[in-house]
């Protein structure tokens, strides 16, 4: 099936199988040290943020999903340099800031990209680890899937817009697929993999 008809679709069996191509697509798209970041940051990130009271993102992992997000699309040494080069504090305060002002749509956003090395793109990963019911990761691939979208410049603006359209697609989907647990990021996932991974950012 062409990836660019996943987003008109509203039948359960194909955003499934979309989704359940993810681990396949990673493995063309980055191979084991792709693999192995998606893991921990899909399948350990989160716990480690949300043990935390109040919650909050430590240098290591910021650094750690910096490669990811580079990993999944292109890579860029200077904005891995750059994210280093935070402090441990400055981290911690800034991710302990913009994940209290959760579920605003854009203001945690905003708040983690005062960290070097981090723009919108980056700080909607953090996000997205924490709160995947809300705020999906901002991908140039899943941007060019939704229909009329446009040009998916990464700026806090654009993401406000895409943000919104994968929620919309994933409160439908709840509601015609309520035991498959689609979330605003899943969605994301889904059509990332439909469309053969990669991106630009």
């Amino acid at each position: 099936m062409p990836s660019t008809k996943l987003w008109n679709r509203a039948d359960c069996a194909t955003w499934d199988a979309a989704r359940s191509r993810y681990q396949d697509v990673l493995d063309a798209n980055g191979g084991g040290r792709l693999v192995e970041l998606d893991r921990w940051y899909h399948e350990e990130l989160s716990g480690l943020i949300g043990a935390r009271e109040p919650a909050w993102l430590g240098l290591d992992e910021l650094v750690r999903v910096v490669e990811w997000k580079m990993h999944r699309g292109v890579y860029r040494a200077r904005n891995l340099q750059l994210a280093r080069g935070n402090s441990a504090t400055e981290v911690e305060t800034a991710s302990r800031e913009a994940l209290a002002e959760a579920p605003h749509p854009t203001a945690p956003i905003a708040r983690l990209a005062r960290l070097k090395g981090v723009g919108p793109a980056t700080a909607s990963a953090v996000l997205a680890a924490a709160r995947p019911d809300v705020y999906p990761f901002f991908d140039d691939v899943v941007a060019a899937e939704i229909p009329d979208f446009g040009r998916a410049d990464f700026t806090l603006k654009v993401y406000g817009r895409y943000a919104d359209r994968l929620r919309e697609r994933a409160a439908l989907l709840a509601v015609g697929c309520p035991t498959s647990g689609w979330t605003p990021h899943a969605v994301g996932c889904a059509l990332w993999a439909a469309a053969g991974g990669k991106g630009g950012r």
